[in-house]
């Protein structure tokens, strides 16, 4: 049976990764500008400053969660897909993203109705009651991007089926239209029509419902993967499959939401012992300075992460197809580009942070929140390049099928270390907060070492185990 990309398992494997990686980095890249782009503009807005900036952190997560959703249903059903079209099972590839769209229409209308519901303890439980001002801006920014969650998780989910269906490029292109709508419409409605922490959450919910609907379009017109309207009938082994595969992504995006909760409440008790931080008017800054840490952060991590992802219509198909050799290939030089990116990012968190800072409206702000700023980035960052490592390593598991291995190293990162040591401030204070994220980078890096050399002699077999 032709299923259209038997080059996946001819083409010279550093072709195949820029035709893939780039164009999927590029879309996770700008899916994350769109909170980003967001807190640059309320921050350089003299009228909501850093309690905007706070708020937006507040929020912040609760896109994550939606994202995690997201890309657990669309990570899941590509590498399925992927592996499905190596063996020449076409009719459970067109299945697998028939249920995933019903599986991810479904979730996104709950996951909605209960942020309604749920609305002021949700923001409460992330730190947004750490004075009225941002309690007030976290109400408003939340509610209007609540009414954007399903248009936005169905385009963050269709933006892997489209990669696996052989076409990255309007994969971008899909996203990158969103976020280029939310930046011209932002300043639009924060400086001209001065609609606040509204209009920042227009701006971006109107981008995500052009993805959508871009995505819409492509799945009415995919090229090699069309389900007929059976496909969308859901069935268990399926959607049981999809979602092992992809409960790697959702963990590393949920567990972040966890790391912030913690981190988010413990600036907030421990700011309040601080001398400085525990006066009123300043009592957000260290919640909004780790905010943006946070989102420097997301954005080399949606560098990696864009690139391993990318590779999962190719591992998949090629471990499906039997080709080891050029899985192995593929993943050596995965982790070298990894490395790389975190080394770049090192360098500028260490060496740049006051004009890292200065995008987010600095200058309007006091001497105290550039101070914290700097410690925060050069603190909490020091650890980049193993980072990138410990990400690549995640999904490149995942991507061979390896769900279970890739979930727990995933899940003791994120979970075990990364909301364990958010509890570092019992002993250091706000200090324990930065120290958090390099010793859970060092740990865990010392695992997946371990996971690295293993993989690496598997691959070097010439067996090919069932996955």
């Amino acid at each position: 049976m032709d299923t259209g990309n038997q080059f996946l398992g001819t083409e010279r494997i550093g072709k195949l990764m820029r035709q893939y990686a780039v164009p999927c980095m590029i879309s996770l890249l700008v899916g994350a500008l769109y909170n980003i782009v967001d807190q640059i503009f309320i921050a350089n807005a003299s009228y909501l400053g850093s309690y905007g900036n706070a708020a937006n952190t507040v929020v912040f997560p609760l896109t994550v969660v939606a994202l995690a959703i997201a890309v657990m249903v669309g990570d899941g059903c590509c590498a399925f897909v992927s592996m499905a079209l190596g063996r020449k099972q076409l009719d459970r590839a067109k299945r697998s993203v028939g249920n995933a769209v019903v599986l991810i229409i479904a979730g996104s209308l709950v996951l909605t109705g209960m942020y309604l519901f749920f609305a002021d303890s949700i923001i409460a439980m992330f730190g947004g009651t750490v004075n009225e001002e941002t309690f007030h801006h976290s109400q408003e920014y939340f509610f209007y991007i609540t009414l954007g969650i399903p248009f936005y998780m169905f385009g963050q989910a269709m933006n892997p089926i489209i990669r696996a269906d052989g076409n990255p490029k309007f994969a971008m292109i899909s996203t990158l239209t969103g976020v280029v709508i939310n930046i011209i419409l932002d300043p639009v409605f924060i400086f001209v029509c001065r609609w606040g922490m509204m209009g920042a959450a227009v701006a971006t919910v109107l981008g995500q419902v052009v993805t959508a609907i871009l995505a819409v379009w492509y799945l009415l017109h995919m090229k090699i993967i069309k389900p007929a309207s059976g496909d969308y009938v859901l069935q268990a082994s399926i959607c049981e499959r999809t979602l092992t595969l992809g409960i790697t992504s959702f963990l590393s995006q949920i567990s972040l939401v966890a790391a912030m909760a913690a981190i988010n409440n413990m600036l907030r008790q421990y700011g309040s012992l601080d001398v400085v931080y525990g006066q009123e008017q300043y009592a957000q800054i260290p919640m909004a300075v780790v905010g943006i840490v946070m989102k420097f952060f997301q954005i080399v991590i949606s560098i990696v992460v864009g690139m391993a992802a990318g590779n999962i219509p190719i591992v998949g198909y090629n471990m499906g197809a039997g080709k080891k050799l050029r899985v192995r290939e593929l993943f050596i030089k995965l982790l070298i580009v990894e490395a790389l990116v975190g080394a770049v990012a090192l360098v500028l968190a260490e060496c740049f942070p006051r004009q890292l800072i200065a995008i987010f409206g600095a200058a309007n702000e006091s001497s105290y929140y550039t101070d914290f700023a700097i410690k925060a980035f050069r603190t909490y960052l020091c650890m980049m390049m193993l980072a990138c490592v410990d990400k690549a390593c995640f999904i490149f598991l995942q991507a061979v099928g390896k769900a279970l291995v890739s979930t727990l190293l995933s899940m003791f990162r994120e979970v075990v270390f990364g909301v364990g040591f958010a509890l570092l401030p019992v002993f250091f204070g706000l200090d324990g907060v930065l120290y958090s994220m390099p010793v859970s980078d060092i740990l865990t890096f010392m695992i997946s070492a371990i996971i690295i050399i293993k993989s690496y002699r598997e691959l070097s077999m010439e067996e090919i185990q069932d996955v």
